[in-house]
């Protein structure tokens, strides 16, 4: 059927094209804009894959959990190392794949911290990160402390002018407010 991959990392960029190209089935792969300028190892072994339906937990923590893909997955890294400062241990699930979904990873996380916040660039209402919040609340309600936290794009057409498109994508400060707000 049908993959949605949403990399991350060039080392993850470049796997998982060729994972695409040597799968039989067809595959979205998305691209962010706002990754092109992110620098990072590659690979040279030319038979590197990325496997799909494979969360990266780019950082350890106990805390809360902090859930992105493509460019929302650094978001978290950035805001994990804020928190770390206010001795707020902060998990880094980077999701890459959104079709297949690994939710063993991002239970599994949950089931640890007790708390999640999802940031994704979509539309709030209707964006992907809110079936990432859904799965959560239905398969992990018994180990959650709190709800689950949805930090989403607004819910308005993307304008041209470039700093009303940055009021509209979320940012590091929208997902630490939203940490925050969750951690009481």
């Amino acid at each position: 059927g049908l993959k949605v991959i949403a990399p991350s990392t060039p080392a993850d960029a470049y796997g998982m094209l060729k994972t695409a190209i040597r799968d039989d089935n067809p595959v979205i792969f998305t691209e962010n804009p706002g990754l092109y300028g992110i620098k990072g190892e590659v690979p040279e072994d030319e038979d590197f894959t990325v496997e799909f339906g494979k969360c990266a937990v780019r950082r350890e923590g106990t805390d809360i959990t902090l859930i992105g893909y493509s460019r929302m997955a650094h978001v978290c890294e950035d805001a994990a190392k804020d928190l770390e400062e206010d001795g707020i241990s902060a998990e880094v699930i980077d999701v890459r794949s959104l079709v297949p979904l690994d939710t063993d990873t991002i239970f599994e996380s949950v089931h640890k911290t007790h708390r999640a916040v999802v940031i994704y660039e979509d539309w709030k209402n209707g964006g992907y990160g809110a079936e990432i919040v859904a799965r959560i609340q239905e398969s992990c309600f018994d180990y959650l402390d709190a709800p689950v936290g949805r930090v989403g794009g607004l819910n308005v057409p993307m304008p041209y002018a470039r700093n009303l498109e940055l009021l509209c994508i979320p940012n590091k400060n929208d997902l630490l407010g939203k940490v925050r707000e969750i951690l009481g």
